[in-house]
């Protein structure tokens, strides 16, 4: 089979075979891998990104014959491990588990860009999606995005997020940008003391990764206005999202990917797109990403890489004219 052939039909084959084994693919990345591969997650072991490279590499271990083995690099905005990945030799052996931070945000937070989010990489595997929540305080009476336009618009309106810099700060000030509203950045050392100052009605919004917050609102202490993806969640799939909104400009997917070196070998790009999409149509992982309230969907490279560069178009610019800085 020729790297030509390498078609997304080719890889829509694979996502259903869903067979557990050796990935066969005759005559592509001939001897490749021959060694271990690593795969460098940005942020500290625990997160969703941690956990959804553990869950990608025990499976890619299985289908590829060697060892994937996970490496915790965080700090910087995701840009130390993005950093290691970009400067590493683009054979196929150090990738990174992508994602919204160290890609779209992360870079145009520092005062010298480290590296193009786009050039720098090859873009190999669109893996899913975890939207962020717009989630309200009880107190503060808001219910709908409606109502909390309307309040935004009538005076100062403060919103919460897990850090400066973090997705959650970045799409509040998009959707200071988009809406005109009056909104305000608190920053919060994590999701957690976010959450308690919410609940307490200290600030009346928040906005983070939707997955820690269910708990709360499935005991009536937070209150979920919109989720930022382009379906629902199925964590909250009575939670409108902002498409549905009419507020497509706010959508915002914390995307997660898989990316190696700029100019990695064609036939191996192919290899690993179509073992991705593979791991992603196995029913186990399915569901564990389903409690991580993470939307897998397999793509083709080519997909990926026009999802990458739409989101650093839109979203480097917002960093820069926020004046975020790290």
């Amino acid at each position: 089979m020729s790297t030509a052939s390498i078609t997304r039909r080719s890889a829509l084959q694979f996502l259903a075979a869903g067979a557990a084994g050796s990935l066969a693919l005759p005559g592509l990345a001939a001897g490749w891998p021959e060694k271990p591969i690593k795969i460098i997650v940005t942020f500290p072991p625990g997160g969703s990104s941690d956990i959804l490279a553990r869950v990608m590499s025990e499976q890619l271990a299985k289908l590829l014959g060697q060892p994937v083995v996970v490496d915790n690099r965080p700090g910087a905005g995701g840009t130390i491990g993005g950093m290691a990945v970009a400067s590493a030799a683009p054979d196929g052996y150090t990738l990174m588990l992508s994602n919204t931070t160290p890609i779209a945000l992360g870079p145009f937070t520092l005062e010298k860009q480290p590296y193009d989010p786009v050039e720098a990489f090859t873009h190999i595997a669109y893996l899913g999606s975890a939207p962020l929540v717009i989630m309200a305080s009880k107190p503060s009476g808001i219910r709908t995005f409606a109502e909390m336009d309307a309040l935004g618009h009538k005076g100062q309106l403060d919103f919460g997020s897990g850090g400066p810099g973090s997705v959650g700060h970045i799409h509040g000030e998009l959707m200071k940008k988009v809406t005109g509203m009056n909104l305000v950045h608190v920053p919060y050392r994590g999701g957690a003391p976010m959450t308690t100052d919410l609940i307490a009605n200290t600030i009346p919004i928040g906005i983070d990764v939707i997955t820690a917050y269910v708990p709360f609102f499935k005991s009536g202490q937070l209150t979920p206005v919109a989720v930022t993806s382009r379906g629902r969640s199925p964590l909250m799939p009575e939670v409108p999202t902002v498409v549905e909104l009419n507020q497509p400009k706010l959508l915002l997917e914390n995307f997660f990917g898989l990316s190696g070196p700029a100019k990695m070998p064609a036939d191996v790009v192919a290899k690993l797109n179509a073992a991705c999409n593979q791991v992603l149509a196995m029913t186990p992982v399915q569901q564990k990403l389903v409690d991580m309230g993470i939307v897998a969907q397999g793509e083709s490279t080519a997909q990926f890489n026009s999802f990458v560069k739409a989101q650093v178009g839109l979203l480097g610019p917002t960093v820069k004219g926020a004046g975020i800085k790290l």
